[in-house]
């Protein structure tokens, strides 16, 4: 099932809606995760986690870049600073058949500032307008960045402007914005998500000075009738910790932000889908918590509901049938 990234699939070139997104999560959007995810919606732009430039040219390029054909539409988020590495990698990443390519200018963890990565970069916006040219000029995919709206030291909003300004005029035209600044110092990755306050006012100034560009807010979104607010102003919303604590919330995406008259896929349904998976990731050698892992937020708001996720995350890992498990698990949804 999974697609190999040798075939050179080809991008169908047709026009990617960012109305919708899931975050890029390290050690959370893997390939399994959003395998899940979108079976709760089709619309949904789906992220990888962030993939350094080293990893994918020094490392195991082929399982940073494999992914089912399924999850598309779906964008690779690179990490890294060196503008000739980040356009050999935007290149894998078209090769490989991804719709988008995101530079990460948000992340703020000492790793991958001392390796000039993430957040620390908007104190350099020539630098990230060099990378974003480099990569446009090495693919016909769209290349996006993500970022804060600030950092310490420099957050004010005439320095966030200038960041913009400079990275537009390399060409970039989607800006993916966390409603934050980020300290960079004092606060560990985890607080960096929650202590610096939310200034939605700040991201909509920005799309109101920037009218031409593509503005997605990011940060603290955590229900659909929030997104709907929201894009009255912005041009797209991303969703990040609430979609993965609370997968459930993509199962109306498609209805209420988009416009389908699909039914409502019901959580039983998604199990079921996601039960061939599962059987061909374990016939291959592969844990079912691999993938189980990603779909305990399935158990929320219901009776059976603890059950649900002490089945899939204690039972699994004594369980001699783990399918059998699986259809436990499921038999709780029903109804749900």
């Amino acid at each position: 099932m999974v697609q190999n990234i040798a075939s050179k699939p080809v991008n169908t070139g047709a026009a990617l809606s960012r109305r919708f997104s899931v975050a890029p999560m390290m050690d959370w959007t893997d390939r399994h995760c959003r395998f899940f995810l979108r079976l709760l919606s089709k619309n949904a732009l789906l992220y990888t986690e962030m993939v350094t430039t080293g990893a994918l040219i020094n490392g195991d390029a082929e399982r940073f870049l494999r992914h089912d054909a399924s999850e598309h539409p779906l964008a690779l988020q690179l990490g890294g600073s060196v503008p000739a590495d980040l356009a050999v990698c935007a290149r894998m990443a078209q090769d490989a058949g991804y719709d988008e390519v995101n530079l990460n200018v948000g992340c703020p963890s000492d790793r991958v500032q001392n390796n000039m990565i993430g957040a620390c970069l908007m104190a350099h916006p020539a630098l990230v307008a060099d990378c974003v040219k480099a990569m446009r000029d090495a693919v016909a995919i769209p290349v996006t960045v993500k970022h804060r709206i600030g950092i310490n030291g420099r957050d004010s909003y005439a320095q966030l402007c200038d960041f913009v300004g400079t990275v537009r005029d390399a060409g970039c035209t989607s800006f993916t914005v966390h409603a934050r600044i980020a300290i960079l110092e004092g606060l560990s990755p985890k607080e960096n998500r929650d202590i610096p306050p939310l200034r939605y006012d700040v991201a909509a100034q920005l799309k109101t000075d920037f009218p031409e560009l593509e503005i997605i807010l990011n940060g603290g979104i955590k229900t659909l009738e929030q997104c709907q607010e929201h894009l009255q102003v912005f041009d797209g919303v991303m969703l990040g910790r609430e979609a993965y604590h609370n997968p459930y919330i993509l199962a109306e995406v498609d209805q209420r932000l988009f416009g389908s008259s699909a039914p409502v896929i019901s959580r039983v349904e998604a199990l079921t889908l996601l039960r061939p998976y599962i059987a061909a990731h374990i016939a291959a050698g592969g844990s079912m918590h691999h993938i189980t892992r990603h779909i305990l937020g399935l158990g929320q708001g219901f009776p059976g509901a603890r059950r649900f996720r002490q089945l899939l995350s204690v039972d699994i890992h004594k369980a001699k049938d783990p399918l059998a498990l699986l259809d436990q698990a499921a038999e709780l949804l029903v109804g749900r």
